[in-house]
């Protein structure tokens, strides 16, 4: 696959009722850029402007010389034609499907089934899943819910990828596979990948690029030292960093 051009993002949105305005401008080149904030600062509602599944007020979507939203020209490519990859925190997984199934079903169906299914095991077995393959989702523990997730994701050839807060629910230790798997992931795929966090080291550790935002702004933008602040103390590795509890500071 050639690598992807960067993705331009400008929306002005409302929510119903006026309690919240997203107004917002980014800029996300290939490799994971962070969306970091508190809840309800929009995180969510940029990912779903870029999918196609909330039409901003005012906006662009570009993703290199491809106009997916121009809200003046009125030009609004549905979601279907974006080739977007989409990672909600409830996973969405088809629970009548196996491991397999579930990954193949995004992969493009013109391709034979064999070729499908090959594709969709090299993805599970990249995000340590393949002995999934053959069982249903309801047997499957909240991290391998979150590897099949991923693997499905990451199968379909998307020309962007959106992870919104896949990690919440785990553990330090497999918060750091799943991290070490995405960065490789998003580093072979050559694609912008935006992820949602509102976890400090999280953003620090898997982020090539942070954006902040707080009620619906962007309040900086850059290297994670940037738009975080520089870390205090020494340097600690990515595991320590993500174990990090500051409440026993």
């Amino acid at each position: 696959m050639r690598p992807e051009a960067g993705l331009f993002v400008r929306a002005r949105h409302t929510l119903p009722g006026g309690a919240f305005t997203l107004d917002v401008e980014v800029d996300a080149p290939r490799g994971v850029t962070i969306l970091f904030g508190p809840s309800g600062s929009g995180k969510s509602t940029l990912l779903s402007v870029i999918a196609g599944l909330v039409t901003p007020r005012e906006g662009e979507v570009r993703l290199g010389n491809e106009t997916w939203l121009d809200t003046k020209n009125d030009v609004a490519w549905p979601p279907e034609h974006r080739r977007v990859a989409y990672v909600f925190q409830s996973l969405a997984l088809f629970p009548h499907m196996t491991g397999l199934a579930n990954v193949a079903f995004g992969i493009d169906q013109s391709l034979s089934k064999p070729e499908r299914e090959r594709r969709a095991r090299d993805s599970l077995s990249r995000f340590r899943a393949g002995h999934l393959a053959d069982r249903r989702p309801k047997t499957y523990s909240g991290g391998e819910a979150q590897r099949v997730a991923l693997a499905r994701a990451f199968a379909m050839s998307p020309r962007v990828v959106l992870l919104d807060e896949p990690f919440s629910a785990l553990d330090a230790d497999l918060r750091y596979e799943f991290v070490a798997d995405v960065r490789t992931a998003s580093r072979d795929l050559g694609v912008p990948v935006l992820h949602v966090t509102h976890d400090r080291a999280e953003a620090r550790v898997l982020g090539d690029h942070v954006i902040r935002l707080d009620a619906g702004k962007v309040v900086a933008s850059g290297s994670p030292d940037f738009a975080l602040g520089k870390q205090s103390g020494p340097r600690t590795s990515a595991r320590e960093e993500l174990s990090y509890d500051p409440t026993e500071a």
